[in-house]
């Protein structure tokens, strides 16, 4: 399985990307193609001595997205971002996923313009784990849509619930409204019209 890894997001790129790539080669056996200044990338690999190991692999883009930078501006200024770059090599079937610790908004922007989304939904959802005393809920939707409609937030809540059948082998997941009280008539007109 190879990874596209955004190099170049981080706050302190590339050192800990070059770190964490070389880690999940090492203990996880996949492939991370680490995206974005070659020279600096070339440099950290050589600095953290992991320059010839198996697995890890440099794709240059000469262009970085900035934490400050609109996320439109990735498409259209900044098409050789580590970002972008790396996101076509999961278009072009080059790898199986982009990770990015950079600006949230362009990598989302980025995926929705290059990949697209599922049939049936109309926004990209971030989801994110966490732990419960038998395991793990999931959320969905947590920062890639600001103003949502009833509707999005029915398809999160569906592709919420086959992540959890798939990916933890769940039967039967369990679907929630996250408001501001358990009773159906709390909440602005957006999550009491969700929750019907």
């Amino acid at each position: 399985m190879k990874i596209a890894l955004d190099a170049m997001g981080g706050d302190h790129a590339p050192a800990p990307e070059v770190e964490g790539a070389a880690l999940a080669v090492r203990e996880y056996g996949v492939e991370i193609v680490l995206v974005g200044d070659e020279t600096l990338i070339t440099a950290e690999l050589r600095r953290q001595g992991v320059e010839a190991l198996p697995g890890l692999t440099v794709h240059h883009a000469s262009q970085r997205v900035e934490m400050h930078e609109q996320p439109s501006q990735v498409v259209r200024r900044k098409r050789d971002s580590s970002i972008w770059v790396g996101t076509e090599l999961v278009k072009k079937d080059e790898a199986v996923a982009i990770i990015s610790a950079g600006n949230t908004g362009a990598t989302v922007v980025t995926a929705f313009f290059l990949l697209g989304v599922l049939k049936g939904v109309e926004r990209p959802a971030i989801a994110t784990l966490l732990p419960t005393l038998t395991g793990h809920t999931i959320l969905l939707d947590v920062g890639a849509t600001v103003d949502c409609t009833p509707s999005q937030l029915t398809q999160f809540a569906l592709m919420g619930h086959e992540y959890a059948q798939h990916v933890f082998n769940r039967a039967h997941p369990t679907i929630g409204l996250l408001s501001i009280g358990e009773e159906d008539t709390k909440g602005n007109e957006v999550t009491k019209e969700t929750f019907k």
